[in-house]
């Protein structure tokens, strides 16, 4: 079987709606009032939005319910899924601590319950009925302040048995007032050694090459190749990946076509610049990873050889993964001296 690598998962956004709905009607049935049934809750949770801003906003409805004591309950469900229907053989998991702690609290109350959070993630991702390597990626967010966002860097830091690396979200669009406070704060992640990655390039309103050179991944970039691919020699030569997610593109109004990822696949092959696919919020998509691939394949996005190119670097740029290559060209590795000498 095919073994897959995730790199771009939002926890708040794996959540599929069929288990949200259930949740919600055993824990809090004055959100499913709203609709009628559930296939009309499915409706409004999966449908494409006009843009970022308002698609981020489904986020918030599964913040607000994914607390310390509901985590285990939606991510054991996440791992049962990724390993049964997706065969993750790697996940990386993202969200904003801070998001998950008490709003009533005052902020650094908050704060400090944010490693309990960390911790609560952590047990609750590693399970041996469902065999996946899991680690975390902790987000800054464009809408927090300077001093929750180093808060987050300082914990990543300090909780590596756990967390792989650092990430900035909450939409592209929001970073440019604050640019040099972001670049201040990816500064200092890398000189305490994290892992960066972030949401950068996703919009054409989210250009900022001030921070590329701090990002060691780049979570979507689909404009470098767009519209800047200028930029592509730049990121061949340093090493950096692109992590997209085709899917969210036509949820949020990015793209009207899936077809307008040929140009992003193609001349980021032809500049040498890894590309990993991901899901995203694969809650949100109703979409499963290895379908992903399978999309891009019957859309002629991508031929048989580069989906094999992908499945490689997802591994490869993969955090937490030592290895560094796929399982399968491991397993390969080991049983090739067997296979001569038979």
């Amino acid at each position: 079987m095919a073994l897959y690598a995730e790199l771009h998962r939002h926890l708040g956004g794996s959540v599929v709606p069929r288990i949200l709905w259930r949740y919600f009607e055993r824990n809090q049935a004055d959100l499913t009032q709203r609709f009628p049934n559930y296939e009309s809750f499915e409706d409004f949770y999966t449908r494409p939005r006009n843009t970022l801003d308002e698609y981020l906003e489904l986020h918030t409805l599964v913040e607000k319910v994914q607390t310390a004591e509901t985590l285990p309950y939606f991510i054991y469900r996440l791992m049962r899924g990724a390993f049964v229907f997706e065969n993750l053989a790697y996940l990386e998991l993202r969200y904003t601590p801070f998001l998950r702690t008490p709003e009533h609290l005052s902020q650094s109350e908050r704060i400090d319950l944010m490693a309990s959070v960390v911790e609560v993630v952590g047990r609750a991702s590693q399970m041996s009925e469902y065999p996946i390597v899991t680690s975390q990626i902790l987000c800054m967010h464009a809408r927090l302040p300077y001093e929750v966002n180093r808060a987050i860097v300082d914990l990543a830091a300090q909780m590596p048995e756990y967390v792989c690396g650092i990430d900035l979200a909450g939409g592209d669009n929001h970073y440019g007032d604050r640019l040099d406070e972001f670049i201040q704060l990816y500064d200092n992640a890398r000189s305490l050694g994290l892992n960066t990655t972030g949401h950068l390039y996703e919009t054409p309103d989210g250009c900022h090459p001030a921070l590329l050179p701090y990002l060691m991944r780049v979570g979507h970039g689909i404009q470098i190749p767009l519209k800047h691919s200028e930029l592509l020699p730049q990121l061949a030569a340093q090493g950096q990946c692109l992590e997209v997610c085709p899917t969210t593109y036509l949820k949020t109004g990015t793209m009207q076509s899936i077809h307008e990822l040929k140009v992003v696949f193609d001349r980021c092959f032809e500049a040498g610049v890894d590309i990993a696919i991901c899901t995203d919020n694969a809650g949100l998509h109703n979409m499963r990873l290895p379908f992903e691939y399978e999309s891009l394949l019957t859309h002629d996005i991508i031929g048989f050889d580069e989906l094999q190119a992908c499945q490689d670097a997802a591994f490869r740029h993969a955090f937490a993964w030592k290895h560094k290559q796929h399982p399968v060209s491991i397993l390969n590795e080991v049983l090739r001296p067997e296979l001569s000498a038979v």
